[in-house]
């Protein structure tokens, strides 16, 4: 468990929380949190490389949670994927103003969700640009003779 890379669900709704822990668990080792003091304050102890938040959450909201975590020097590196039944622009625009890296509806693909945890994973650990190992090959000037 300790070589698998943590990813911390934020949500109030059990049921949420236990279905993304099923898809992403054999992957990941998934942390919870079930309102946004607690998810802030799990960020800051246990530095997931990834925190997926529902937005309408008690105590703190997600924008409040999120916000509080990407200004913060010891979490503000970890990145904050919004994943919410809440699909307007004007909370994807504000999700954004408060530092969330992207941003997922409820409700989700299993699979999608799986792609985008390992996404923002990778790029947590690997914080330089994406330039795969196939970004300038495939550009042959011989390939018709």
């Amino acid at each position: 468990m300790s070589d698998k890379q943590k990813i911390l669900v934020a949500d109030d709704e059990l049921y949420i929380r236990l279905l993304v822990k099923d898809i992403l668990e054999p992957e990941f080792h998934v942390l919870e949190a079930s309102n946004g003091e607690e998810a802030v304050s799990i960020a800051r102890t246990e530095q997931p490389d990834l925190v997926l938040m529902d937005i309408l959450m008690p105590k703190l909201d997600g924008y409040a949670a999120c916000y509080a975590i990407k200004n913060s020097e010891q979490t503000k590196d970890i990145p904050v994927v919004m994943l919410t039944g809440v699909g307007h622009e004007f909370n994807r625009q504000l999700s954004q103003e408060m530092g969330a890296t992207a941003y997922m509806t409820k409700p989700f693909n299993p699979e999608n969700l799986l792609d985008k945890a390992r996404q923002h994973v990778q790029l947590s650990v690997l914080p330089t640009p994406e330039l795969g190992p196939n970004s300038l090959s495939g550009c042959q000037a011989s390939a018709n003779h």
